[in-house]
């Protein structure tokens, strides 16, 4: 149930070295009394709680100092309607064989979001989103239980305040939230989402399939994303940047066939990809870190990088990106330092 001094290695997609004091594997609801009752020792401890779920969108910037949560709670249960597949999952199940499962049973709508890495748990917290989908599109609730007083309670969709890879997850309100579960809904009335990026290159004389486009999305993401277990990475490591239009068209006159999707507020959001590319720094390298040769978005691990490395190349890129096109890119990738979550100008102010 608990490890002490372990390696994170296997639990980071990043396959960076750093140790957790504690870990704790929470696999079923029966552990919520004594993992409170960890998290209550750890605090009077003054330790830092950490929850983590499938690692693959973290990077250990050094020794964890504290407890983490592993989240390793498993499940799928289906009921249907006359109109709608309903889903509830439990927060461990690995997202992408959700999605596989789904398509497989004739499920459809989850197609576009095939091959993001990481947990069920984690989808909420960054509203993950991929060719015009995002996880709000499905979601009728998410459990969780609040670390602090050991309750578990639900919020509705319209209560998540899910934004652009945001999330109340993610405000400091609901820091001891660990997720259990989330309802997922499921429209027997299916469109497909086919306009968005390379999807747009399907062939539209025939009725275009679920099972299509989800083909369509593993062979693009396979092409583009490298994988983890063979190069260290934690998949996209910046957002996509949303900009005032005015900057949007200053841009776009310089460079005719930039990517650009306007918002409904008006601003237009880029894709950070193609600017780390236009920048041409597709295969720098400091250290053992390096963008990656074939998706300039993804930062990896080339074997023997610590985390210093990836930290390092990181803001060379965001440094590099300002000054050429005067876009700020924000990192998608959570960072943790030996207390919690942190961030790139926190961890390079400390050096």
């Amino acid at each position: 149930m608990i490890e002490t001094h372990c390696s994170l290695k296997s639990f980071n997609s990043f396959a960076i070295e750093a140790q957790a004091e504690q870990l704790f594997h929470l696999t079923s609801r029966s552990q919520f009394p004594a993992l409170i009752t960890h998290i209550k020792q750890a605090k009077q401890q003054n330790m830092p709680i950490l929850i983590l779920g499938g690692g693959s969108n973290v990077l250990f910037c050094e020794d964890f100092a504290g407890l983490i949560i592993k989240v390793e709670l498993l499940g799928v249960d289906i009921t249907e309607t006359a109109h709608d597949f309903h889903l509830c999952v439990g927060a461990g199940e690995n997202w992408h064989q959700l999605v596989s499962d789904c398509i497989d049973k004739g499920m459809d709508g989850l197609e576009n979001l095939a091959l993001i890495p990481g947990v069920v748990g984690a989808a909420p917290v960054q509203n993950i989103g991929a060719y015009g989908s995002e996880f709000k599109d499905f979601c009728q609730s998410v459990e969780y239980i609040d670390l602090a007083s050991g309750e578990v309670q639900t919020l509705n969709r319209e209560q998540c305040l899910f934004g652009y890879r945001d999330s109340i997850f993610k405000t400091t309100a609901f820091k001891n939230a660990l997720i259990t579960q989330v309802q997922l809904t499921l429209s027997k009335q299916w469109q497909p989402q086919s306009r968005y990026g390379a999807l747009n290159d399907l062939d539209k004389t025939q009725p275009v399939t679920a099972k299509q486009i989800y083909q369509s999305v593993c062979e693009i993401r396979s092409t583009k994303l490298p994988d983890p277990a063979l190069l260290g990475n934690a998949g996209s490591f910046f957002k996509n940047p949303v900009v005032k239009k005015e900057l949007a068209d200053a841009l776009l006159s310089a460079h005719s066939t930039m990517p650009h999707y306007p918002q409904p507020n008006g601003d237009v959001k880029l894709a950070a990809g193609w600017l780390i590319d236009q920048a041409n720094l597709k295969g720098h390298q400091i250290g053992g870190a390096a963008v990656h040769q074939q998706q300039a978005l993804v930062l990896v691990n080339r074997g023997e990088a610590i985390a210093a490395d990836i930290i390092q190349l990181a803001a060379f890129v965001r440094d590099t990106v300002k000054q050429k096109f005067d876009v700020e890119l924000a990192h998608e990738v959570r960072f943790i330092g030996a207390q919690g979550e942190t961030n790139l100008a926190e961890v390079l102010a400390n050096v």
